[in-house]
């Protein structure tokens, strides 16, 4: 497979082996995803799935990454409440105990806490599609789909 270098300039060694291999015509892409596609046995690699494979109505998954929302405190993270303002009280943004003091004198593990909160994968079961435009290759979704606005998600059947 002969390509331009401007478009091999970001892709490392070990990777364009990996595209010249899969043959003709997958030129190097930022993403690459691997599908296993039963109902299509003679599926070729470098293929495009397009939107063609799914209907209006069908039930359909979503998996995607949610917004990042960097190191959060426990009221964002895990809707704490907040303890009270006045009379003096020191506590109104802090969790509260975390533990006790002499047995086990140690913070058990899964406590909810403070931390590094989204940026992770979800995956959002049983979704609608309202519609699919197969000139513009675009699915309408009704429902929450993860992620930013402009995202990568991966849509499967239920």
């Amino acid at each position: 497979m002969r390509t331009s270098r401007s478009a091999l300039k970001n892709v490392s060694k070990p990777l364009q082996g990996h595209f010249e291999k899969t043959g003709g015509g997958t030129p190097p892409t930022r993403i690459l995803r691997e599908f296993r596609l039963t109902a299509e046995p003679d599926a070729a690699v470098g293929d495009q799935v397009k939107v063609d494979v799914f209907a209006d109505g069908d039930k359909i998954d979503v998996i995607g990454k949610s917004k990042g929302r960097g190191f959060a405190g426990t009221i964002k993270r895990h809707n704490f409440k907040r303890g009270p303002e006045s009379h003096g009280s020191m506590n109104v943004r802090e969790p509260g105990s975390i533990g006790q003091s002499a047995y086990p004198s140690r913070v058990i593990k899964g406590t909810r806490s403070s931390g590094h909160m989204g940026d992770a994968r979800v995956t959002v079961q049983g979704l609608t599609i309202a519609r699919v435009d197969v000139e513009n290759n675009l699915i309408m979704v009704r429902g929450a789909v993860p992620g930013p606005n402009g995202g990568l998600v991966m849509v499967k059947k239920a």
